[in-house]
């Protein structure tokens, strides 16, 4: 039987808003609005974007202790960043690996007060709760946090709405975390997200999303933005969505993620290794991989999308990769994309051709982002 989809707070929001919904990670989710995706995609990058990202899982860790370092060394077990060095108030990106040197998943670990708050991929939650708590539970308390939501908030002039709602935010710089009310609710609020742009997101109770949703939507500079738009603008920034740029089957190094992965736990380290799939990870930033992660450009108009071959001759005989993700990028202006190409073929500028619709279309090896990057440093 088909389990019925699950639904966030902003649900009535979005279709009041004209939201069109589409199930997405086991939710009915808004893909975009009566303006459409390219609209949408081009008012985050030249104003601000309103996201309803509620369907991620959002996890608290405490240490048993009650020492926050205790519950950061823990989380090391699972994970190759360096949490212990994590100030307060501050957030840092991570990968949950396998003992394989997969990836897991990736999610975002900020330090707030005496505990550590992770948001995780929607479709990974349940597993990674039940992963994180079998490892943890000896040292942590590990609690899901499914009555909250998060809405993420991007774009050039974010820091501008969100500054007259809650004047303490214009003092944030990129992945700050700070907590403070925002139309009069509680909030827990990261200066970060995932468009390549300056921007927040906000976690709050589940009880107060609306609130905060249309006080933002009041703001001159802000417009309701769905999945289509969050994806082109996410693949122009060159970052990876969980089960289609990076996996289980890809470790690090090849996904192009080693820069997660400080010098504390490298070879040499202070708290080397120690992590599922060390030897394999840590091997390979030393060695290099066999695949890397890259950017690809794509003569013409027409985009090359998620699965397409990728060959370093014009006929198809010589097959070097595949594409993970492709859209076409309205503020590039033509087709963007990623995947994995052989180590040979990885170098920015390499010619290679991609399958489509039966036919092979030139493409070239592009360094990543697409987009330059608007973070507030």
């Amino acid at each position: 039987m088909t389990q019925p989809l699950l639904r966030t707070p902003l649900h009535d929001l979005h279709l009041s808003l004209g939201a069109r919904m589409v199930p997405f990670a086991g939710y009915e989710m808004p893909v975009q609005y009566r303006a459409g995706v390219m609209a949408e995609h081009q008012h985050t990058r030249a104003a601000a974007g309103l996201f309803d990202v509620s369907h991620m899982g959002q996890i608290r860790l405490r240490a048993r202790s009650g020492r926050v370092e205790d519950a950061a060394l823990a989380l090391e077990r699972l994970v190759p960043a360096d949490i212990l060095s994590l100030k307060p108030g501050r957030q840092r990106y991570a990968l949950l690996t396998n003992a394989q040197g997969g990836i897991i998943d990736d999610l975002m670990v900020s330090r707030v007060g005496d505990t550590l708050l992770l948001v995780v991929n929607a479709a990974c939650k349940d597993a990674d709760l039940a992963h994180i708590t079998a490892a943890l539970d000896d040292a942590c308390i590990v609690e899901s946090l499914p009555d909250r939501a998060l809405i993420a908030l991007q774009g050039p002039l974010a820091g501008a709405a969100l500054a007259r709602l809650a004047p303490a935010s214009a003092d944030m710089r990129f992945m700050d975390v700070a907590e403070f009310d925002v139309a009069g609710v509680p909030c827990i609020v990261s200066r970060s997200g995932y468009t390549g742009e300056d921007g927040f997101e906000l976690g709050m109770e589940s009880g107060g999303a609306v609130r905060v949703a249309e006080a933002l939507l009041a703001q001159a500079e802000v417009e309701p933005v769905g999945l289509g738009a969050r994806d082109s603008l996410r693949l122009e920034a060159g970052l990876c969505l969980y089960g289609s740029d990076i996996g289980p089957d890809t470790t690090p190094v090849e996904g192009a993620l080693e820069w997660s992965i400080q010098k504390s736990r490298r070879a040499g380290g202070a708290r080397a290794g120690g992590f599922p799939g060390a030897d394999i990870i840590l091997a390979r930033i030393q060695d290099g991989a066999a695949r890397r992660r890259v950017g690809i450009a794509v003569d013409g108009r027409a985009p090359v999308r998620g699965g397409a071959r990728l060959f370093a001759d014009a006929e198809g005989h010589r097959p070097v990769g595949h594409v993970t993700s492709g859209a076409f990028g309205p503020t590039a202006g033509a087709p963007v994309a990623m995947g994995y190409v052989d180590i040979a073929h990885a170098a920015t500028g390499t010619a290679l051709f991609a399958e489509l619709r039966g036919k092979y279309v030139p493409v070239t090896v592009a360094a990543l982002p697409f987009v330059a990057p608007g973070f507030k440093r």
